[in-house]
């Protein structure tokens, strides 16, 4: 049985810039209620991102996550302590998140073992002894269960959670309710509360959650729980204790019973902000506002005291010893060990020939354009066009956004990368070109970072939204798609001359009312493999996998989630895929597993629930390789076992000054 193997990077939406470290700040007791002092303590220390924490003491013992190791990991630590402990967890997991330590036990959410069905997610609720090696799983099998939370005795657990009800597809809010049970009795559950996420307990009796209220403002609920678990009156109807006019999330309620920390967003104001509201007098007072007004702040957590407030946000762009560093290339940690996996700072990689560079894009708006960088990170250059008498250069293009790009396989002495020129995400009308970039290798030197290219539009001006090219092994056509015919269809392209005025060097590959996109090219050429949703065209989101051969015969759809006619084949939304080398293995980014944590605590994700997959071309042998919260797509495959990454460039300021430069969910609006 062949095994996948060589090295996958990819794009993961915001998260090389996130930066984030945990931070502190003292509170005053009541009836002030301010700050004790305006200095934070930094609590973390400053590698990769650490997030999500929670005390464990008054003493600022607390535990945290962080993907320092190259998936989100369980650690504690304490001030003095120099490097962070790291603490019981599921050896294979990949994910864990949402942390607590209660009287000895660790309870943390963890994405490990797959659901009974597709779509649904894999986080789960489970719990370590400290002083021992076994896990439990909580959460009922067939059951998806978020965001637990502890009653300060240690008798209850209250999550966010699914039960066994299918995803539907909904990632704004999600549709879980709040379930209770005993710590002791895991699998007598009861359902506390509807439509609520984010539970947070004030002693053993009272359990505060939000959801977005009826008039669209987020806000937090509250709900009395009778400690009974044989309480007829189950579900509760909640009471809504934060107004209308600000959003309120992730609530973490202090133990007098009468205050909230809350994560804020506020009119005129676009970033997240820590406030404590008073549940007796219905007062906000702000918290992180004043301090760092120009950062967003996440997830409060507080001392068993109440005494001090914590939180996790941008750590800043300088960092003890310098500047704070993305990495061009960051290991993560693979499923498949003879499968390397690398987050890029960019979007859309493609691989040179002999797999030492990758192409890419920066950004779309604030840096367009195309780069090159080493396979090992070292090194990173921008494409520039030079002015024809050689004395000034632009960035490619100026002005127009760069994106996916095929970098042709063929040897002619200088390199060739293909790539889309124009607005991205636009309708079929919109002008996008397929352009040719060529430059010499030469010019890859340490000493500089710009190097001069040559381009050419291949596509004529008049044809509407050309985008997605793929170049096929010889380098002599290319796949792309085109919306000219008034739908988003596949052609193909001659590399070299392009489209010519009579529209010579161009034909028409698929045909039809719907949508054929990202199109990849099989290195042996026999194959095309796609997105479409010509199965449902009135669904535009309603992608599969789909493969014809380069002269239009043979047009098959792999299925992926379950067999044809399924309702599961129907919910599939794949895209971004790509072959591995020996062609039999396709690579994409998929809704297959579902929604791993619940968006709104986190950053911007277009689409949180999209994660890393591989599939035979027969459509067996389904493998998950990326777990966690993001929107994870764009993968670029090499398959070469010669492929060495070991020697990543990952210290000594190599690599992108970390700017936080990331935004709130888009979908949650001030706007009311």
């Amino acid at each position: 049985m062949d095994h996948p193997k060589g090295t996958v990077i990819f794009s993961t939406v915001g998260r090389p810039y996130y930066g984030f470290d945990l931070f502190a700040l003292q509170l005053q007791p009541k009836p002030t209620l301010t700050l004790g002092s305006s200095s934070e303590i930094c609590l973390s220390d400053g590698l990769s991102i650490n997030f999500n924490g929670q005390f464990v003491d008054n003493n600022h013992t607390f535990v945290f996550i962080s993907e320092r190791t190259g998936s989100p990991r369980i650690y504690q630590t304490r001030p003095g302590l120099s490097n962070p402990q790291l603490l019981p967890s599921v050896p294979e997991s990949l994910f864990h998140d949402r942390p607590i330590v209660k009287n000895g036990t660790l309870y943390f959410t963890s994405a490990h073992e797959p659901p009974h069905r597709p779509f649904d997610s894999w986080s789960a609720l489970y719990a370590a002894a400290l002083d021992g090696n076994k896990i439990t799983r909580l959460t009922p099998y067939g059951s998806v269960d978020y965001s637990p939370a502890v009653s300060r005795s240690g008798k209850f657990v209250a999550v966010a959670s699914y039960g066994s009800r299918p995803w539907g597809g909904e990632f704004h809010e999600l549709c879980t309710d709040i379930v209770v049970f005993q710590e002791s009795e895991p699998t007598k559950r009861v359902l506390l509360s509807l439509r609520g996420g984010w539970p947070t307990w004030s002693g053993d009796d009272v359990i505060y959650f939000h959801r977005q209220a009826d008039d669209g403002w987020w806000s937090i609920y509250q709900v009395d729980f009778p400690g009974n678990l044989e309480f007829s009156g189950l579900p509760i109807l909640p009471v809504r204790v934060t107004p209308p006019g600000v959003h309120c999330f992730t609530p973490a309620a202090m133990h007098d019973g009468q205050r909230i920390a809350v994560a804020t967003r506020r009119r005129g104001n676009n970033f997240r902000h820590i406030e404590v509201f008073d549940v007796e007098s219905k007062k906000f007072h702000p918290i992180t506002g004043s301090i760092n007004p120009n950062f967003h702040h996440y997830s409060p957590f507080v001392s068993p005291d109440s005494k001090f407030i914590g939180y996790h946000r941008f750590r800043g762009e300088s960092v003890p010893g310098g500047e704070s560093v993305i990495p061009r290339l960051d290991p993560v940690r693979s499923p498949i060990k003879e499968l390397r996996m690398l987050r890029l700072n960019g979007s859309f990689p493609s691989f040179s020939p002999k797999g030492d560079l990758v192409a890419f894009n920066p950004d779309f708006d604030v840096n367009p354009g195309v780069k090159i960088v080493k396979s090992d990170g070292s090194e990173c250059w921008t494409l520039k066009i030079v002015k024809s008498d050689g004395s000034k250069c632009w960035t490619l293009l100026t002005g127009r956004t760069a994106f996916c790009n095929s970098w042709s396989p063929s040897d002619s002495g200088k390199h060739v990368i293909y790539t889309s020129v124009g607005p991205i995400f636009e309708s079929v009308k919109a002008a996008v070109q397929i352009a040719r970039i060529t430059f010499d290798p030469s010019d890859l030197v340490d000493d500089r970072s710009d190097i001069p290219c040559d381009v050419k539009i291949l596509t004529g001006e008049d044809t509407g939204n050309n985008a997605f090219p793929s170049c096929s092994p010889d380098g002599k056509s290319l796949v792309f798609r085109s919306g000219r015919s008034g739908h988003k269809n596949l052609y193909i392209l001659d590399a070299l001359n392009g489209e010519l005025e009579d529209r010579a060097g161009v034909r028409k590959l698929t045909e039809g009312p719907w949508i054929d996109t990202m199109p990849s090219w099989s290195p042996k050429g026999d194959l095309i493999a796609f997105s479409s949703n010509r199965h449902n065209p009135d669904n535009a989101e309603a992608f599969s996998v789909y493969v014809i051969k380069p002269d239009g015969s043979c047009l098959r759809r792999i299925y992926v989630a379950g067999p044809e006619g399924s309702d599961d084949a129907d919910r599939e939304r794949i895209n971004h895929v790509c072959f591995s080398k020996d062609g039999n293995w396709l690579l994409f980014t998929a809704n297959l597993g579902g929604v791993t944590a619940e968006p709104v605590s986190w950053p911007n994700q277009f689409q949180p629930y999209g994660d890393l997959y591989m599939v035979r071309l027969d459509g067996s042998g389904l493998r998950r390789l990326t777990w966690n919260g993001y929107e994870n797509g764009t993968p670029a495959w090499n398959s070469e076992d010669e492929l060495d990454v070991d020697r990543l460039c990952l210290e000594g300021g190599v690599g992108d000054v970390l700017k936080g430069q990331f935004d709130e969910p888009l979908w949650i609006s001030c706007d009311f």
